[in-house]
């Protein structure tokens, strides 16, 4: 058996990793009797850590917010900061870390205080968030709610409107956020219609907890981003990229990061691959780069090149000095 502090430290972890624990299956996961465990919770209280506890043969334990941040080292002002830079992050104004910054923003949501939440949602609604490559601008506090019901393992309600059709009501069991291609997409189990379905955060209204929760399935496949880059690769868009750029397959591939399929086609050359609705955003991409390059399809990327290219040098004339 671990040590009294490791072990905290590990129910801790275990608290913030889930919205609501069972008594038995935490006890089990800590390898410790109930008894103990109920000892443990009442330390974790005695630190200021907001721990409920429900009673009965289906009782548990649940880590709610507090009069107080808890002893994180954070005084008021670096909780707000840490909770609005992850609400940044979140949108994507740093690639590769916008999952991370969800899972991140819904543990710090879960434990601020009332008083500390509506500081956020203020700062919030008096700034106006940066989408790179003009993606869609999502809304936080959705954002954040549906990756507490993920983590929560919490089934959820919302309104959907699809690409083509009305919209109507949905009820799922959420089991995971992934963001490809400047979206962010809901994996869930559909109630209604009995099987995995993805969804547009963008075009998702509404969240709401409903409270009932629910052992999660396992995903065809077991990888939630390879499912979902299957799903994309068989949804319509309007336009295939193909695009031979003049630079090693290494280096454009930590530009484009998972935006592009980017494939080796000699040493100092490779080719990227991309399907699209708007063909802005693989000419941004190709003006980050830097390097030579063909393109290869479709024919209106070229006019779309040649269009942008005209427009950057009306607004950079050459010099006459």
């Amino acid at each position: 058996m671990a040590n009294t502090s490791a072990r905290m430290l590990r129910l801790l972890s275990l608290l913030q990793t889930h919205r609501y624990w069972p008594g038995a299956e935490l006890a089990e996961r800590l390898e410790v009797s109930p008894r103990t465990l109920r000892r443990d919770v009442d330390r974790l209280r005695d630190l200021g850590y907001p721990v409920d506890a429900a009673r009965g043969v289906a009782g548990g334990y649940q880590l709610q917010a507090g009069a107080a941040v808890p002893p994180l080292l954070l005084d008021d002002e670096e909780a707000v900061a840490i909770a609005v830079g992850l609400r940044t992050a979140a949108a994507g104004a740093v690639a590769g870390f916008e999952e991370t910054s969800v899972r991140a923003l819904a543990k710090v949501i879960q434990l601020l205080p009332p008083r500390l939440r509506r500081r956020i949602d203020a700062l919030q609604a008096a700034t106006a968030p940066a989408v790179p490559g003009g993606g869609p601008v999502l809304d936080a506090t959705t954002l954040t709610t549906i990756a507490m019901a993920c983590r929560g393992e919490e089934r959820l309600r919302f309104d959907y409107r699809p690409r083509d059709g009305e919209g109507d009501t949905r009820h799922v069991e959420p089991h995971r956020l992934v963001s490809l291609g400047r979206r962010w997409y809901l994996i869930a189990w559909d109630l209604d219609r009995g099987d995995w379905r993805s969804f547009r955060v963008d075009r998702l209204t509404k969240p709401a907890l409903t409270g009932a929760r629910f052992r999660p399935r396992d995903i065809p496949g077991g990888d939630p981003v390879a499912w979902m880059r299957t799903r994309l690769a068989g949804a319509p868009n309007r336009y295939d990229v193909s695009v031979l750029i003049g630079a090693p397959a290494e280096v454009v591939r930590r530009q484009v990061g998972h935006w592009a399929a980017v494939e080796p086609v000699a040493e100092r050359s490779c080719r990227m691959r991309m399907s699209v609705d708007d063909l802005g955003w693989p000419v941004m991409i190709l003006g980050v780069l830097g390097a030579d390059f063909t393109i290869e399809s479709p024919p209106e990327l070229h006019a779309r090149a040649r269009e942008t290219a005209q427009a950057l040098l009306r607004g950079a004339p050459a010099s006459t000095t």
